[in-house]
């Protein structure tokens, strides 16, 4: 897919230099913290185009006290690059999508989706949960990009991992819930598993987590909305599986319309980002 070019808005298209070191940290952890993937001077022009199609395109007005523990974790805004033209730049760069494809040690990504979390001051924590649960997507290779728009403190609730959990795959139909907070703090703490938090993070820095890695965040407890941009990409070549819950049957629907079960997973909503 091709983008118009716009001489103010950075394309994002120069490498980043991920050294062997980083790969090998995924693929043994299922996680890895990339600093300043995006430069302050990209990352400034695209937090205030991201916030502002954010704000325009979220539906959420309930105050966060009325909301379940899911809707108190964050606001989130998915498809944006479907909706502004400047959020497509950032979603389809191929900086992000060659980070990704390395990662994972695949010669091409597609795109799934983005979405926008923003975690409001008071906001609630995110429960521990596998982001594969939700996706119909049969292959391991899934990985998604975890970016703040702004500096990050802790306490605003950055991201927190288990080592080493994406090796056992599927765990179970927990969706994120106090149910699946209770559960896999539960498995954790019998496993033996060690939590890595990744702690304070400027703007630009990212987290990369494979789509089966346990993790999750704390609520924000400091007085500033948590600003954060994600995206999800797969491995180009696999197939849709057979949605075994009622997520995945929503999200095969609108993820990758048009798709049956068994055939590749590549619909008008899913391009090619990168391909070696």
């Amino acid at each position: 897919m091709t983008i118009a070019p716009n001489s103010n808005i950075p394309a994002l298209n120069t490498d980043y230099s991920l050294d062997s070191t980083a790969v090998d940290s995924y693929r043994r952890d299922g996680h890895v913290l990339l600093r300043t993937v995006v430069s302050p001077a990209e990352i400034a022009v695209y937090r205030d185009l991201i916030s502002s199609a954010a704000a325009r395109f979220n539906t959420e007005t309930r105050p966060v006290e009325e909301r379940d523990t899911y809707g108190k974790a964050f606001l989130q805004i998915m498809n944006l690059w479907v909706k502004d033209e400047s959020v497509r730049r950032f979603v389809l760069a191929h900086r992000f999508g060659k980070i990704a494809a390395q990662l994972m040690g695949v010669d091409a990504v597609r795109l799934y989706h983005d979405q926008a979390l923003f975690k409001e001051a008071g906001g609630g924590p995110t429960p521990w949960h596998q982001d594969q649960y939700y996706w119909p997507l049969d292959t391991d290779h899934t990985i998604t990009m975890w970016m703040p728009l702004i500096d990050a403190s802790a306490q605003m609730g950055t991201m927190r991992f288990t080592s080493g959990s994406h090796c056992l795959g599927y765990l179970g139909a927990l969706p994120i819930s106090d149910e699946s907070e209770s559960a896999f703090e539960k498995f954790i703490g019998d496993r033996g598993y060690e939590v890595h938090a990744a702690g304070s993070m400027a703007a630009g820095d990212a987290t990369f987590h494979s789509g089966w890695t346990l993790h999750g965040a704390p609520g924000n407890s400091s007085p500033h909305t948590r600003e954060v941009m994600t995206i999800i990409y797969f491995a180009d070549g696999a197939r849709v599986s057979e949605p075994d819950n009622p997520n995945r049957k929503r999200d095969l629907a609108t993820w990758l319309p048009g798709v049956e079960p068994g055939e590749l997973a590549a619909s008008e909503l899913n391009p090619v980002i990168i391909r070696a």
